[in-house]
């Protein structure tokens, strides 16, 4: 099973322990029972789960006795796996873009971010493979956090934090505008011609990540994009409302004089999608153009994409060229 699967599988297989289940179970029990499955986790990371199961209305504590699950909870896992994991990758970024409270004006408050793994022994190459693309600009906020003491970090490992273009859904709908996160996509930037994508991928339809499939399937090539200027990166796209233009040229506007990067036109140039005279597509890089460098380094990199919010003033001026 991929890696990228296992990420997400994770909550999943919680909620059917759970629903197996016939008593409360606490952090420690459930510790183990993911083990037997195949997913390793400390307490402290099945407690980081919990936390976020008990946020989405799946959970429930039952004093010191552990969790059960509610009846939307008993629903979610009695569906089929394809069909919950379709709902539920689109579902958590949307969740995470609505609790962002970044503010571009100010350059405070917090954004969305991916979390990822990366072997000790590997960190100064990865890190080497996410300047690169810092520097080239084609990050989507070209600056990185390094961590060592959060739960969700396998013994051996550094984690790395980047921020998450569902940020920009965040600010967007703060200010008003209804922003829908629709596809990502392969981005294609050629010296000789205009940017265009390549192939897209809705995120409503899907059962898998598909920023994680694309880099997986080996379909990007970021590491010449950033060396000869010619090369495939990873991007978003997301509708609004064609009346709001004025304003997300605003917005991008101010993102952009806080480090965070898009390509020519603001995002907003068309490209190669299709028009609608009453949606307006955006465009944004994707943050995991950076992990996507340096698994075609050959390094070994799992990131769990929308693993949560950071204030940006821990993230924006961190390791890495602004």
């Amino acid at each position: 099973m991929s890696p990228e699967i296992r990420s997400e599988r994770k909550y999943l297989e919680i909620l059917r322990i759970l629903a197996e289940s016939h008593e409360p179970l606490g952090a420690k029990r459930l510790s183990e029972k993911m083990a037997e499955r195949g997913f390793v986790l400390s307490d402290r990371a099945v407690q980081y789960y919990l936390q976020y199961l008990d946020e989405t209305g799946f959970t429930k504590k039952v004093g010191n006795r552990g969790r059960i699950l509610t009846e939307a909870g008993t629903a979610e896992s009695e569906r089929a796996l394809v069909d919950e994991r379709i709902g539920f990758i689109i579902s958590r970024l949307e969740q995470l873009a609505f609790q962002s409270t970044f503010d571009p004006a100010t350059g405070t408050g917090s954004v969305a971010y991916n979390l990822s793994f990366v072997r000790e022994e590997d960190l100064g190459g990865v890190t080497a493979a996410f300047d690169e693309v810092a520097a080239a600009g084609y990050g989507f906020l070209n600056t990185y956090l390094i961590i060592d003491s959060d739960p969700r970090i396998p013994e051996g490992h550094t984690g790395i934090i980047t921020a998450c273009s569902v940020t920009l859904d965040g600010v967007l709908q703060k200010t008003g505008i209804p922003a829908r996160l629709e596809y990502a996509g392969r981005f294609a930037v050629d010296n000789d011609g205009p940017a265009r994508f390549l192939d897209l991928i809705g995120y409503r339809g899907t059962s898998v990540d598909p920023l994680h499939l694309f880099i997986s399937a080996g379909l990007t090539s970021i590491n010449r994009l950033v060396t000869t200027r010619s090369g495939v990166a990873l991007a978003n796209v997301r509708e609004v409302p064609a009346a709001a233009h004025d304003r997300v040229e605003e917005a991008v506007r101010l993102m952009a004089k806080c480090g965070f990067v898009f390509p020519a036109g603001g995002g907003t140039g068309g490209f190669n999608l299709p028009e609608h005279p009453y949606r307006l597509a955006i465009v944004a890089f994707s943050g995991m153009n950076m992990v996507g460098n340096a698994i075609e380094k050959g390094y070994a990199i799992r990131t769990e994409i929308g693993a949560g919010s950071i204030p940006f003033e821990k993230i924006g001026d961190a390791t890495g060229p602004r």
